[in-house]
C-alpha cells in the first residue's frame, strides 16, 4: 500500500513534462540537479533562523528601540472577576450587547463596567508597541538581505533580462550554488514564520497569512522538485522588494517619524502596485503560462504551479485594497494610522467624557445646594 502511494506519488508525469524522466535529473560530471530530499535542510535552517530571530530582537532591535524612545503604553488591568475571565476563554472575546446584559446579571455589574472589563482584558493579550517594533526588524532585515542576496544571484544571468531563458533546456537545467542558498534561506524563513504565527502580533488578515506562507512553501517545494528554480528564484525577489517597504515603514512608524513614514508608505504603495499587480501577473504568470508551452504539451506540474501563482495573485488583490483604502485615508487625513491589518488597542479607559459628566452632575448638585442655601 505505501509502496503504492510512493509511486504514485513520484509518477514522472505529475513532475515532469513528457519523455522526460528522473533518471534524465541524475548527475552528472558537469551537471548537478535539484533533489527533493534537500528540502529537508529548511527544517534546520527555520530553526536556526528562530535562534537568530530571538538574538536579534533581544540584543540589537530591543536597544534600538530604546535609542528611538519607543515605550509601550500603560495599560489598564481588568479587574479579577472569575465569571468573566471564564466566559472571556470559553465563549467569545467580544461579547454581543445581550450577552453583556446576561453578563452583568450573573455579576452584579452594570453594563459599562461589563464593556470596559472586556477591552481592558482584549489589550492584555494584545502585543505591546515593543514587540511590534522588533517583530517589524527582523523581517525588514531579513528581506533585505534576501532581496539583495536575490540580485546577487540573478544579476548576471540571462533569464534575468529575458524571461524566455527561464525555459532554455527545461527541465536539464543544472542547479547552481547561489540557487541552493537562495532556496534554503527563503523556505527556512517562510517555515519559521509558520512556526511562530501564534507568538507573533495577530493581524486581521491571520488567515490570510497562513494560506500565503502555505502557498509559498508549496510553490517553493513544487519548483524545487519539478526544476522551476529559475522562475522561483524571480518570484521570490519580486516578493521581497516590496516587503523591505513595508515593514521600514513600520519602523518610522512606530517610532512617530512621521515624515519618513508616510514617504515610505507612498513608495511602498508604488512598489507594491507595480510588482504584484502589474510585474507578476503580466510578466511572471505569463511567463510560467505562456512560454513553456512553445517547449513541451502541458502536464500536471505546469497546471498546478500555475494554480499556485494565481492563489498568491489573488491575494496580491486583497492586499492591494487594504492599501488602497490605506492611502485613501492617507490623501485626505494627510497621516498615516498604520497597519490596517493590525489588532489596534482600544480604549479602555472609563472614558473622560464619562468622568467629565459625572463631575459636571456633582458640581451642578453643589451649585443648587449653594443656590437654594443662598435664597434664589
Amino acid at each position: 500500500m505505501l509502496q503504492t502511494i510512493k509511486d504514485w506519488l513520484w509518477w514522472e508525469r505529475l513532475w515532469l513534462p513528457e519523455k522526460v524522466s528522473w533518471a534524465d535529473l541524475q548527475d552528472k560530471e558537469d551537471r548537478t540537479y535539484a533533489k527533493a530530499s534537500q528540502l529537508y535542510a529548511a527544517v534546520p535552517c527555520a530553526l536556526c533562523l528562530l535562534v537568530v530571530r530571538y538574538l536579534f530582537e533581544r540584543y540589537l532591535a530591543t536597544p534600538l528601540a530604546n535609542a528611538l524612545g519607543i515605550r509601550d503604553k500603560v495599560r489598564l488591568t481588568a479587574e479579577e472577576n472569575p465569571t468573566l475571565e471564564k466566559y472571556f476563554y470559553s465563549q467569545t472575546r467580544n461579547p454581543s450587547q445581550a450577552d453583556v446584559r446576561s453578563l452583568c446579571k450573573k455579576t452584579g455589574w452594570p453594563e459599562r463596567r461589563v464593556e470596559v472589563w472586556f477591552r481592558r482584558r482584549r489589550n492584555q493579550d494584545r502585543p505591546g508597541l515593543r514587540k511590534r517594533f522588533c517583530e517589524a526588524s527582523w523581517r525588514c532585515g531579513f528581506y533585505l538581505c534576501a532581496f539583495l542576496g536575490g540580485l546577487l544571484a540573478l544579476y548576471d544571468k540571462p533569464w534575468f533580462y529575458d524571461l524566455k531563458e527561464v525555459w532554455a533546456e527545461f527541465p536539464k537545467q543544472s542547479m547552481l550554488p547561489s540557487q541552493y542558498w537562495y532556496y534554503t534561506l527563503e523556505m527556512g524563513f517562510y517555515l519559521s514564520l509558520l512556526l511562530s504565527l501564534t507568538f507573533d502580533v495577530k493581524r486581521k488578515d491571520f488567515k490570510e497569512q497562513v494560506i500565503h506562507h502555505v502557498a509559498t512553501m508549496t510553490l517553493l517545494s513544487f519548483s524545487w522538485i519539478s526544476n522551476y528554480i529559475r522562475i522561483g528564484t524571480l518570484v521570490m525577489a519580486v516578493h521581497d522588494s516590496s516587503d523591505i517597504l513595508l515593514e521600514g515603514g513600520k519602523l518610522f512608524n512606530y517610532a512617530k517619524w512621521e515624515q519618513t513614514a508616510n514617504v515610505m508608505f507612498v513608495i511602498f504603495t508604488i512598489v507594491f502596485m507595480v510588482t504584484r499587480l502589474v510585474i507578476f501577473p503580466f510578466w511572471l504568470i505569463h511567463c510560467t503560462w505562456v512560454y513553456p508551452l512553445e517547449r513541451f504539451d502541458p502536464f500536471f506540474g505546469y497546471y498546478f504551479f500555475n494554480i499556485m501563482l494565481m492563489v498568491l495573485q489573488i491575494l496580491h488583490v486583497y492586499w492591494a485594497f487594504l492599501i488602497t483604502r490605506m492611502a485613501y485615508k492617507f490623501v485626505f487625513s494627510k497621516q498615516l494610522d498604520g497597519d490596517v491589518r493590525s489588532d489596534e488597542e482600544e480604549d479602555d479607559s472609563d472614558s473622560q467624557k464619562n468622568i467629565k459628566h459625572k463631575m459636571n452632575h456633582i458640581n451642578g448638585a453643589m451649585n443648587g445646594a449653594r443656590d437654594r442655601a443662598n435664597g434664589h
